[in-house]
């Protein structure tokens, strides 16, 4: 539709822009005197005009310098009789009418023109509902072809617990009745919530391929309109349609679009998003029974979606869709590697092992990085390939054209340093993996941590660690220059961020105790829940907490200058180091 309207808008341009040259290359009009009729007849008489053209009645001529002049003479016979008389000639030249039907269809022909366009539009607008007019109302779900879905289970790797969740599902449709005759009754919805690009959308494509039956994808913001209603005729009409083609799926992605907490009172509510929520809620679980059409939802935030559509009934079934552990981002490696070309000695445990926290959006995303980066220079994809696109997925493509000062550069390498050392000489601190001072996205160098097994929760010494770590840049900076930068910025903010959640949402101060600071949950509301003695004595523990690690981190770095000194000048020469660098220099003997 935006590529008709684009083509339109060019054939009217061009057609103003035609009827404009051609008036300007079309002249001026000749220029006619108007004459009295008076004084026409005079001057025929007197010999002065001695022929003329007559059109109906209206007599033209020209004079002897050529100038034009136009009379209106009466329609009778006798009035063009006395010019013959005079010895005029007279050309008569004969009126031709236009056909009555060519009368009327010029007369109609420009209402038929704007009504055309009007019914075009209308029916493109309508997008569906066979060419109807003001059909806002139909649905907006894409109807995709099971049996030309190519996604399957065996396509999903690393979440092998979710597809577990799902597998009855796929069973049911497929049989009912095996269901049915035992008396189970199936979930009417399937809830998908996890991270961004852990492969929600993926399993719902896995489910529609493996059941091979209908299947319907649609947005949650595809609901909501600027017109109040629109939204709730969509929900209708698209279970509606679900239920002519069961068994079916009804997949709707980042259903939070449409199933916020609704509001409490008529202040801050949204008419039509709330509409269309309780339009929603009512066809999964009203009076009618939606059986074989299954709902499956997808959100990035459970935590923000009515308690009416998690309740029994609706989404039934809530699947948690998580980050991969290390076996399951080893699985998603190797699946989409077998779409690139691969060197045969590359390890994919080791490669899963670096890269904790990465989802399978991420996963897929550094194995592209890295057949984008052989295809420029050919070959295979091997292990330094992948720790390049490693590198560039977790901190950004290296800018190695910005301009940096000598000072700057020093600087940024003692900062880097001083969060390398305090993590390297902290207990059970995350390894350091690698330490560079090459402009990667915003920052000017980067302070690489892997840890060696997956962690699940955290520890109060954990934590604290992060604490010191995170201030070993700015306490670096002023130990070697007596002076701080602005490129402690970010430290600080997680710093704060950091040690705020673990007086008030971790219960890890001594002094407060286990008791959880938060504000009012409910929606709308800005109040907090804390008195004004109790926000102070937060404050406290706050700043009591960042100085503890500050004093810890900056007494590590004090009684390891020597240390500091010989692994900087390394960074400064290198630019990039690794952790059997670091290794290296600790282990050098010294006086």
């Amino acid at each position: 539709m935006n590529l008709f309207y684009k083509n339109l808008t060019i054939w009217l341009i061009i057609g103003l822009t035609a009827i404009l040259v051609l008036n300007l290359f079309k002249g001026e009009p000749e220029t006619v005197n108007a004459l009295t009729y008076s004084d026409f007849v005079a001057k025929v008489k007197n010999g002065v005009v001695t022929n003329f053209t007559l059109h109906k009645n209206i007599a033209t001529w020209k004079d002897s310098n050529g100038e034009r002049f136009r009379s209106v003479i009466p329609e009778n016979p006798a009035s063009i009789q006395q010019f013959i008389d005079a010895g005029a000639k007279v050309e008569i030249v004969p009126s031709r009418e236009p056909h009555w039907f060519l009368r009327i269809f010029l007369s109609w022909f420009p209402i038929f023109i704007l009504v055309a366009i009007w019914f075009f539009f209308f029916r493109k607008g309508s997008n569906k509902g066979g060419g109807k007019a003001m059909a806002f109302g139909k649905s907006k779900a894409q109807l995709v072809d099971a049996q030309e879905s190519k996604v399957r289970f065996k396509d999903v790797a690393g979440i092998d617990e979710a597809k577990e969740e799902l597998v009855e599902i796929v069973d049911f449709l497929k049989d009912p009745t095996k269901f049915t005759e035992a008396g189970a009754r199936i979930p009417t919805g399937v809830l998908l919530y996890g991270e961004p690009g852990t492969g929600k959308t993926l399993l719902a494509k896995a489910i529609a391929g493996e059941a091979g039956v209908t299947f319907y994808s649609i947005s949650g913001s595809n609901f909501v309109e600027m017109y109040v209603g629109i939204g709730a005729s969509r929900v209708r009409d698209l279970f509606a349609e679900g239920k002519k083609k069961a068994p079916c799926i009804i997949f709707i992605d980042e259903i939070d679009a449409v199933g916020r907490h609704r509001s409490s009172g008529a202040a801050g509510g949204n008419d039509e998003r709330e509409q269309t929520l309780n339009q929603l809620l009512v066809e999964m679980d009203g009076f009618e029974v939606n059986d074989n059409v299954i709902i499956v939802a997808a959100t990035n935030r459970l935590d923000i979606l009515d308690q009416a559509l998690l309740r029994p009934g609706r989404f039934d079934r809530q699947v948690l869709v998580p980050l991969p552990d290390v076996l399951g981002r080893e699985q998603i490696l190797k699946v989409h590697a077998e779409k690139i070309r691969t060197a045969t000695d590359i390890d994919w445990n080791i490669v899963a092992k670096s890269t904790p926290g990465f989802s399978g959006a991420e996963l897929a995303n550094m194995i592209n990085e890295a057949a984008l980066m052989v295809a420029r220079q050919g070959g295979d994809v091997n292990m330094n390939d992948l720790e390049a696109a490693k590198d560039k997925v977790m901190m950004g493509a290296e800018r190695r054209s910005m301009i940096i000062t000598v000072e700057e550069k020093r600087i940024t390498a003692y900062h880097e340093v001083g969060h390398a050392l305090v993590a390297w000489m902290l207990p059970g601190a995350d390894p350091v993996h690698k330490v560079t001072i090459v402009p990667r996205g915003k920052a000017l160098g980067l302070t690489m941590q892997l840890p060696e097994t997956e962690k699940h929760s955290h520890s109060y010494s954990y934590l604290f660690n992060n604490l010191c770590i995170l201030l070993g840049g700015r306490i670096a900076e002023e130990l070697i220059f007596d002076e701080i930068t602005t490129g402690s910025g970010n430290d600080i903010e997680r710093v704060s961020d950091l040690a705020r959640k673990m007086v008030c949402e971790w219960g890890m101060s001594k002094n407060i105790g286990p008791i959880v600071f938060k504000a009012s949950d409910q929606p709308g509301a800005s109040t907090p829940l804390v008195s004004d003695a109790s926000i102070e004595k937060i404050n406290s523990e706050i700043r009591d907490l960042i100085d503890t690690a500050h004093d810890t981190a900056r007494k590590i770095l004090s009684d390891n200058m020597e240390i500091m000194e010989a692994i900087t000048l390394d960074l400064l020469e290198k630019e990039t180091i690794s952790n059997q660098d670091i290794q290296a220099i600790i282990d050098q003997p010294r006086g």
